[in-house]
């Protein structure tokens, strides 16, 4: 059987031809290599979606406040919620528990002291008034305007910074205007308050339906103080 000749290599490329063009290649012939998408941890590259593509029916993109961020849900917000709730009233146990604790003891020790002939005198109408009942409506007076006050510091100047009181760090939420231009002011964040607070306060379920709103509320998903103000509540980063 015939074995084919070995394998002679070209000669070395001369120099280039008198009527000009180009030198042969001086090694073996290659053909040009196409470019393979690379691949990650062993993984396909996948090729991006073809033109027209659309998601699945049950897909719903988050939604999006006008600077791009996601809005915050009600979840989320009624868990801040509840822990500004804590703070507040953690705040009005430590300044008006005692003045409670006081009122009641002054009222059974007067009910409870007894004449000298051993009978336990009437209550007097008018001295229950004057030594129970209105220290006890001057008392609630006084939480609900230190209260008020408290909020403003709290809702306001503590959030005016940031966008954020304590319960809405610990959900990664802030406040931030409609207008991605605008800056989160004191004035704006004293329209949040008024309506949130004040009238919420003043007006019986005025703060249900203000917190609820959120839920029906469309495209910002704002409550009524947000809309008063022109604010919405959006989801941050960790």
């Amino acid at each position: 059987m015939t074995q084919p000749p070995p394998y002679t290599p070209p000669p070395p490329a001369g120099p280039p031809p008198a009527g000009g063009g180009f030198a042969p290649p001086s090694g073996p012939y290659r053909p040009p290599q196409q470019h393979v998408p690379p691949t990650y941890a062993g993984l396909p590259a996948y090729p991006p979606p073809p033109p027209g593509y659309v998601p699945h029916p049950g897909f719903v993109p988050p939604a999006l406040a006008p600077n791009g961020q996601p809005l915050a849900g009600f979840g989320d917000r009624l868990v801040a919620w509840l822990v500004d709730t804590a703070v507040a009233t953690l705040l009005a146990m430590v300044l008006f528990f005692p003045v409670f604790i006081w009122l009641f003891y002054r009222m059974f020790s007067e009910m409870m002291t007894a004449s000298l002939d051993g009978t336990v005198p009437q209550p007097d109408p008018a001295a229950m008034m004057t030594d129970f009942f209105l220290p006890m409506l001057l008392a609630e007076a006084g939480l609900l305007l230190v209260m008020l006050v408290f909020y403003w510091l709290y809702h306001v100047e503590y959030a005016r910074r940031t966008g954020q009181t304590l319960g809405k760090k610990v959900m990664k939420l802030r406040i931030v205007p409609l207008d991605p231009a605008a800056p989160l002011t004191r004035s704006v964040l004293g329209k949040r308050y008024l309506v949130e607070f004040v009238a919420g306060m003043l007006v019986p379920f005025a703060n249900y339906v203000d917190g609820f709103w959120q839920l029906w509320d469309k495209p910002w998903q704002q409550c009524l103080h947000d809309k008063f103000a022109g604010t919405v509540v959006v989801k941050v980063a960790p």
